[in-house]
């Protein structure tokens, strides 16, 4: 018998069925697999989320920050020398800019001379003292000589009374001891006076003296401002770190506190992240912190929780927000967590202020904190 061309061999339409039926099985358990293994992994996950992941609080509202410093002269004048360049490296104490110094110089000169000139008033008046004083002694002893020969004086006009009474002796001698004693008074009058009048003279001259006393004393001062004035025309770094923000040159004239410069101290940047106020609530000094910088991608730094702000960034704005007044709209707050970094000198090389940083903060720690508080504010 023969076969027609063309026709399907005997047995060609049962075999495919039976292949689908051998692949339905493989499918399934292929399925399967998949279906545990997500299920696994969701456990996983899930597992990883209440134990760990649900204390993490992020940010991506972080930046890096330094205490920096603004170089500014103290005194006016023209800027003679700038002995650092841009981004510089500098040590605290190092010399960045000089100014004119002589006009400074020379009040310093001109207080000093005024310092001499009074201590020489006060020697000559001192000087002048000790002369008084011989004068004071030299009319004490006229005065004394004055008084005995007003009692020799009054003596003899006492003997020679009663001989004139008795015609003993001529009243013309009584009238010239009379007349002696009456002049012996009045050269005691005039010897008590120049005895005062010296011994105010005294008086006056000590006067003086603090006055020139006071004088120097204000003279001193002057110095004093004057030489702080003179170290002021050198300005100093006063930390360590990199110049920026450069902007004197020589020959400008600068007023006290013209921005000449900027000291960054790169080695001590921290981190300055922004939570809301619905993250903030577990968080405490000391819990640790994962950073991820923009800036070194693929590498993650490790920090601590170092401080809180005493209030949410608004408290601190140029214009703080008034909500007494007007419509209300509930914004969530920010409040500013400063974040120590723990990395060595190589990685802080790279750390330049105002790098954006992706930050995480484990807040396990907290969870007896967040129970005593649960347990003080429960009323029973």
């Amino acid at each position: 018998m023969s076969t027609t061309a063309g026709a399907p061999p005997r047995g060609g339409a049962s075999q495919e069925p039976k292949a689908e039926a051998a692949r339905r099985p493989t499918t399934r358990v292929v399925l399967i697999i998949i279906g545990l293994i997500a299920l696994v992994v969701g456990a996983l996950w899930l597992a990883r989320w209440w134990t760990v992941g649900r204390f993490i609080q992020s940010t991506d509202d972080a930046y890096l920050q330094a205490d920096s410093v603004t170089i500014a002269p103290k005194v006016s004048g023209y800027v003679t020398d700038v002995f650092v360049g841009d981004n510089q490296t500098v040590k605290a104490g190092q010399p960045l800019a000089k100014l004119d110094m002589r006009q400074y110089q020379a009040s310093l000169d001109q207080a000093q001379a005024t310092i001499d000139a009074r201590a020489a008033d006060i020697q000559r008046a001192q000087a002048d003292i000790l002369q008084q004083q011989a004068n004071v002694t030299q009319a004490k002893a006229q005065q004394d000589v004055a008084r005995v020969s007003l009692q020799h004086a009054e003596d003899d006009v006492r003997r020679y009374t009663p001989l004139v009474a008795t015609g003993a002796e001529t009243s013309e001698r009584l009238a010239s001891l009379v007349s002696t004693r009456d002049q012996a008074r009045a050269t005691l009058a005039a010897n008590a006076a120049a005895v005062k009048a010296a011994q105010t003279q005294i008086g006056a001259t000590q006067a003086q003296i603090a006055q020139a006393q006071a004088q120097v004393e204000a003279g001193q001062a002057s110095l004093r401002q004057a030489r702080l004035d003179l170290h002021d025309t050198t300005l100093y770094s006063p930390l360590d770190g990199r110049v920026g923000d450069r902007t004197v040159r020589v020959g400008q004239y600068v007023q006290p506190g013209t921005r000449l410069m900027t000291v960054v101290p790169v080695q001590n940047v921290y981190l300055e992240a922004n939570f809301k106020e619905t993250q903030v609530g577990r968080m405490r000094v000391g819990q640790p912190a994962t950073l991820h910088i923009d800036a070194l991608k693929g590498t993650d730094l490790h920090g601590v929780v170092d401080s809180f702000a005493p209030g949410t960034g608004a408290q601190f704005a140029l214009l703080p927000p008034e909500n007494a007044t007007g419509n209300f709209t509930k914004i969530v707050q920010r409040v500013p967590v400063r974040i120590r970094i723990d990395t060595g000198p190589e990685t802080r090389k790279v750390l330049l202020p105002g790098l954006s940083v992706t930050v995480d903060v484990d807040t396990r720690s907290a969870n007896d904190d967040a129970r005593r508080i649960e347990a003080e504010n429960r009323h029973e």
